[in-house]
């Protein structure tokens, strides 16, 4: 039985699958530094439309079909396929569904205008990204989030997946980006993003205005950890998070190439000197 630790990256995009902006490349080398370190690394991400199953040699893994994603009462089939990251010995799994995936388009349309699903597709990623690790059977150490849309994954952490072993012993790090949008979710962002007897809407207070900024936010508070992964991040936003005790806190810096920040920070986690 292998005794490495273990590091899952759930991330809305990543070099070479999807760069939308310039942290999907250090998505990337962390994976790589990460797996290179020692530690036992597997990344999840939405298989958009847009990333080429041919070319990324992308196929279905049969043994995690049968995952439905209940939102606002409607059942949902996750369908879950993977990759062999290139020149790296890890595994990248995509979860898809034709409701929310298939549109070659990301997060707006052709005119520029926001999907008006969009907090259903992020509601279904993140909840989806957590059943499969369940059906993983595969506890992982530190789960490292990066995009607005695994944002929820902190707090369900630390409220509707709590009780649940695989997660037992997890730690949770947020990359919080600059703000990559202007819009809105809408006002039945929380419902959907509530699950039924399991987490109260006042667990969600800090989310509820459905801003890329209120995202950031609640996601900073249920981490526990947090990087600073750009120079334009919302200084009230990180102001708030340096004043939390007992967070710990990795500042935005340029010249990371090294990535030794990161791994300093998984090995405080992990308690490892």
């Amino acid at each position: 039985m292998s005794t490495k630790k273990r590091i899952l990256f759930i991330a809305q995009e990543m070099s070479p699958y999807l760069d939308l902006t310039a942290y999907a490349d250090m998505v990337n080398k962390m994976a790589i530094k990460s797996n290179e370190a020692g530690l036992e690394v597997r990344v999840i991400m939405p298989r958009f439309g847009s990333i080429n199953e041919r070319r990324h040699r992308l196929h279905e893994v049969v043994r995690l079909s049968g995952i439905n994603i209940v939102i606002d009462g409607d059942d949902y089939p996750l369908i879950i396929k993977v990759a062999s990251l290139p020149n790296a010995r890890l595994q990248v799994y995509f979860l898809d569904n034709e409701d929310y995936f298939k549109r070659k388009n990301v997060f707006a349309d052709d005119d520029g205008a926001f999907f008006d699903d969009n907090a259903a597709r992020m509601v279904f990623f993140c909840k989806g990204a957590l059943e499969t690790v369940k059906k993983f059977g595969w506890p992982p150490d530190i789960i490292h989030c990066s995009g607005w849309m695994t944002s929820l994954i902190p707090v369900y952490l630390k409220t509707a997946y709590k009780k649940e072993p695989v997660f037992s012993q997890t730690k949770t790090v947020f990359s919080m980006e600059p703000n990559s949008f202007k819009d809105k979710l809408g006002a039945t962002f929380i419902k959907k993003a509530i699950i039924s007897n399991q987490i109260k809407e006042k667990d969600l207070d800090l989310y509820k205005e459905g801003t890329n900024g209120a995202l950031n936010r609640g996601a900073a508070k249920f981490a526990d950890a947090v990087i600073m992964a750009g120079e334009k991040v919302d200084k009230k936003i990180i102001e708030e998070v340096k004043a939390e005790k007992g967070k710990i806190i990795l500042p935005y810096k340029k010249d990371n190439e090294d990535l030794a920040d990161y791994l300093q920070l998984y090995h405080q986690l992990l308690g490892v000197k």
